[in-house]
């Protein structure tokens, strides 16, 4: 005995020194961000390839992975491009100089986009064919069906064109981003070629114009692309000349938007032009191309895009892919994924005027988008607009939708009087110009509207509630991990929480009141704030682990994020991983920690599940011997979240709730159909039984649960 707890004593002292040798700043314990934001679209592509998915789910999945992709380059490869204009480094954990990570990206986006094409062509478009949806070249056309498109090109087409030349006179124009251009090569008529004049002529299709046109006459579901027609016609757009070739090309720019925040004096009127500058004038930094364009015409529209060989992709495929989503609207049930009817939760399923009798009573959780919005989030909305005894409603809207229930909801509560305060994020990237379109229609009927905070952006979910009763006023809040936004709670999946506790309620109103009156302090005991508290927070439950561990204790950290990049957060997982705390990440997308290193982290296991619904709910699990404790976020563990955004997080009180919290986490743990397990070498593979378990897939598991429910 003696002998075993001295061999016991000396392994400890060897672990501690052990650890204090490791430098766990070492760049070779991190992955790069941006390298592994390119391991969640090489996930994207692998469910693209999956046959368990109908077909137009395939396709479905090669689109995102392009607009995915759009984004990539539009942030992350333009802000490297712009550290390397400005000579500025900006220190990375993984050391890897901007130069050095656009080399990076090159060589895998090439494969990338490859293996991207010959799916696209080799796979779903002839298995789409074969199910009688097909892409018909304007060449193989019938004479009759050339005749109807010129006839439509004349009437509907040929007015909202812009054909420009380039000379002198016409230097290139500023096209906007993400639109198909046509390049072409034009020769004037003349019967000699040593005579004959050459120009470059240069066409934006305006997206006004529907890209897949409907052919006539023509079996199944036939379309024509938009760009052939008017390539076909373009004699039309061009007289006197002759049209020898023709191109496609896009341009993607760089989208990050430049506001002065302190100096600008309508901070609306500001984000409106510099979204318009973004899609006109913003520097450019990818020119995708069609593959059989010429090297000098590439060459010139580098030299005029101020671009290098390194920032041009060519395709066999047509350009601008997420186009091809509207075949999803075909009604062709047996090529889409099953619908399924949301459950809606029994607290919600009585009068509407019982939810606050109900929230009064208990706590609520829902799981979107397996637990309904519309009859839960939208519902409480509604009555609440129509409630004589509500007095106030007040939420945060950082994407709030097209077509939006909520804002009808706010607008009819403030048409019946009720004060209506929106603190609405005009920064919510890409979503800018939808909620500028809301903001105004808000303000017209008379909605407070609060364009968020100076220096911050706001992205923390909260509505808040406020009811005369019979003892006082009463607050209702909900809490979530997503936006109130109703066509992504579809295809999202995130946690709500509606209580009517005090100590909740009143840190929702301190929240409030310190984005309406710009205060940088509020004291909370019930939230955790960001950037005041939450990343000193996160840290200090990591450290609560290491010391149970340290007294002998069990710990066990749990967590579900969308991505994990904080340098701070992951030292400190590391150095739980080494005290001895098993530590299981469910990181769908970007993930700067590496896994599986021994004596670092080779506690940690790291997975991620990417199938029918995007995975977007964020959790955090504490156990520490027989105690647990669950947190639900708005946040991901990004020095973004911690430090520039406005963010909240929850630790559930209800018992009940915690407990069911913990059960989901499990299911998604036990994923082995979606889920991937990410290597020390930065690989994700598909996870591999040795335990001769069931195929089970958490989000299928979850869609069944609400059936059998449905039917009993």
């Amino acid at each position: 005995m003696k002998q075993s707890s001295a061999r016991t004593e000396k392994a400890r002292r060897s672990n501690r020194l052990n650890q204090q040798r490791l430098d766990l700043n070492d760049p070779s314990l991190y992955f790069n961000r941006e390298l592994s934001a390119l391991d969640f679209q090489e996930e994207v592509l692998e469910e693209a390839l999956d046959p368990s998915h109908p077909l137009l789910e395939q396709l479905k999945f090669l689109c995102i992975v392009a607009s995915n992709l759009d984004e990539f380059f539009m942030i992350r490869v333009a802000a490297l491009k712009e550290q390397i204009e400005a000579g500025i480094v900006e220190p990375t954990p993984d050391r890897i100089p901007p130069h050095e990570q656009l080399r990076r990206i090159r060589e895998r986006l090439v494969d990338l986009y490859a293996r991207h094409e010959r799916a696209l062509l080799d796979d779903i478009m002839p298995s789409l064919a074969a199910e009688g949806i097909r892409i018909v070249p304007y060449s193989e056309l019938s004479h009759d069906q050339r005749a109807f498109f010129h006839e439509y090109f004349l009437r509907d087409v040929y007015p909202v064109l812009t054909p420009l030349i380039l000379d002198p006179g016409h230097p290139f124009p500023r096209l906007l981003n993400r639109t198909i251009n046509i390049a072409f090569h034009l020769a004037t008529r003349s019967p000699s070629d040593d005579h004959q004049e050459r120009a470059v002529g240069v066409l934006q299709l305006p997206p006004v114009l529907p890209r897949l046109l409907p052919i006539p006459e023509a079996s199944g579901h036939a379309f024509v692309l938009m760009e052939q027609v008017v390539q076909s016609n373009a004699d039309q757009l061009y007289c006197g000349w002759d049209v020898l070739d023709s191109y496609c090309f896009r341009v993607t720019r760089d989208a990050e938007l430049e506001i002065a925040e302190d100096e600008a004096e309508d901070l609306l009127s500001e984000i409106a032009e510099q979204t318009r500058l973004r899609n006109w004038g913003a520097d450019a930094v990818r020119l995708e191309v069609d593959a059989a364009m010429p090297d000098w015409l590439r060459k010139l529209l580098m030299r005029s895009l101020d671009l290098d060989v390194h920032d041009v992709y060519a395709y066999r495929r047509p350009l601008n892919l997420p186009d091809f989503l509207t075949l999803l609207r075909l009604d062709l049930r047996h090529l889409k994924d099953q619908p399924f009817t949301t459950r809606i939760p029994p607290e919600f399923q009585g009068d509407a005027n019982q939810i606050f009798t109900t929230l009064r009573s208990h706590d609520v959780f829902v799981h979107h988008p397996f637990d309904s919005f519309s009859n839960t989030v939208v519902k409480l909305l509604r009555t609440a607009a129509e409630d004589p005894q509500v007095v106030a409603i007040k939420i945060i809207l950082y994407r709030a939708g097209g077509q939006s229930p909520v804002i009808d909801a706010l607008k009819t509560a403030a048409m019946n009087g009720k004060s209506v305060t929106a603190v609405v994020e005009l920064k919510a990237r890409f979503d800018e110009e939808n909620n500028i379109v809301w903001a105004r229609e808000l303000e017209n009927v008379g909605i407070h509207v609060v364009y968020g905070v100076l220096g911050l952006k706001v992205h923390a979910k909260a509505l808040m509630v406020v009811r005369r009763e019979q003892t006082g006023v009463r607050m209702y809040c909900h809490l979530s991990t997503g936006n109130y936004n109703q066509s992504t709670a579809r295809v999202y999946t995130d946690f709500g929480y509606f209580t009517a506790r005090e100590d909740i309620c009143r840190d929702v109103a301190t929240l409030f009141n310190m984005l309406t009156a710009n205060a940088r302090q509020a004291e909370t005991r019930s939230l955790v704030l960001a950037p005041m508290a939450l990343s000193h927070t996160v840290l200090n439950l990591i450290e609560e682990t290491i010391a149970a561990r340290k007294e002998g204790k069990a710990a066990t950290i749990s967590a579900k994020l969308n991505a994990l990049v904080d340098a701070n957060v992951i030292t400190a997982l590391y150095r739980a991983s080494m005290a001895g705390v098993q530590v299981r990440l469910l990181i769908r997308g970007i993930c700067c920690l590496r896994p599986g290193i021994k004596g670092v982290s080779e506690n940690i296991e790291v997975r991620s599940i990417v199938g029918r619904f995007l995975e977007h709910s964020r959790m955090l699990m504490i156990e520490v011997g027989t105690q647990r404790r669950v947190f639900l976020s708005s946040a991901d563990w990004m020095p973004r979240n911690f430090y520039r955004r406005v963010e909240l997080m929850l630790e559930v009180p209800d018992r009940s709730i915690a407990t069911h919290l913990s059960d989901i986490f499990e299911l998604y743990w036990r994923d082995n159909v979606k889920a991937r397990v990410l290597m020390p070498d930065g690989r994700r593979i598909k996870r591999v039984d040795t335990n001769g378990q069931k195929p089970f897939n958490a989000q299928s598991y979850f869609l069944e649960r609400i059936r059998r429910q449905a039917t009993t």
